[in-house]
């Protein structure tokens, strides 16, 4: 009988967790990017082959929090391990463990599901460096199963696909084969001008943004849409459009060839730039924008 279970992808900040849920799924669901906290919600993301079904819980990464969003932020991650057949902890190839790793592993310590310890990265070290993180991680915790992998180059996916089967138990899928996530098509939108902006966007702005999408018309062969990008500070909002309105031009070029590949038809993207003042402190304006920890 096909197995059919919930796997739970936890780890730090900017560990690949988004990059490896994708490669894993074949297309892009998740956001990335190279600064970290870039996945703010729980995604849901599922993988169907003749072995079963994977229903793969993509977790915003566990760090210490700051504000009403990094609460949000870790209690999701958090929740996310109650419940799941297998967790999934994503960690880089360092022999060095991160004090945040350290204190993740802590907390897994106290759970009896099964975790399975995922070196990413490991194209970025020499092969013989894979024993030693390997070691180093092994004399932290008892994991279930340790497998190195590359999320970008894909190494050693099919390894930990098989590995994951092993932890689920038997039954029927959850969702039909065609079935590729739960996130509606405005929610990946949204994510994907947030994505065009982190990667364009100075280093302090990113982390103080969120997008709204305000409407999505489709017609046979054109969607329009207006999505309106909030920040933090008036002069965010001057960096953001930039001189002439080219750094917003910018993200709606980068963002609309994304939603396209997504969409598979041509986009009209309308951006907009708005302020609201320390939005990610409010636990009106955090819910507002879509980070709502009654859905926990």
């Amino acid at each position: 009988m096909a197995k059919s279970g919930f796997a739970a992808l936890i780890g730090r900040p900017n560990v690949g967790k988004s990059t490896l849920m994708n490669n894993i799924i074949g297309m892009k669901i998740a956001i990335t990017s190279p600064k970290p906290q870039t996945t703010r919600n729980r995604i849901r993301t599922v993988y169907t082959e003749e072995k079963g079904q994977i229903v793969f819980l993509d977790t915003p990464g566990m760090h210490s929090a700051k504000n009403k969003l990094g609460d949000y932020m870790v209690a999701v991650a958090e929740h996310t391990l109650k419940d799941v057949d297998v967790i999934l902890y994503l960690v880089e190839a360092r022999d060095q463990i991160h004090p945040e790793d350290k204190r993740i592993i802590e907390k897994l310590k106290r759970t009896d599901t099964p975790v399975i310890l995922i070196i990413n990265k490991i194209d970025k070290i020499k092969k013989d460096e894979v024993f030693g993180v390997i070691a180093a991680y092994s004399k932290e915790h008892d994991f279930a199963e340790i497998v190195p992998v590359s999320a970008l180059k894909g190494t050693n996916k099919k390894e930990l696909i098989d590995t994951i089967f092993e932890y689920l138990p038997e039954g029927m899928p959850f969702y039909d084969e065609d079935t590729v996530t739960d996130q509606p098509e405005k929610q990946i939108a949204a994510e994907m001008v947030r994505e065009a902006a982190l990667y364009l966007l100075s280093d302090e702005i990113p982390h103080g943004i969120a997008v709204a999408i305000d409407t999505m018309t489709e017609t046979p062969r054109l969607v329009t849409i207006e999505a309106t990008i909030i920040c933090e500070r008036d002069s965010h909002k001057g960096i953001i459009i930039g001189k002439g309105g080219s750094m917003l031009k910018q993200i709606g070029i980068r963002a609309r060839g994304q939603i396209e590949k997504m969409l598979g038809c041509h986009v009209n993207l309308k951006l907009f730039v708005k302020v609201k003042k320390d939005w990610r402190d409010s636990d009106y304006l955090v819910k507002n924008f879509g980070y709502d920890r009654k859905e926990l």
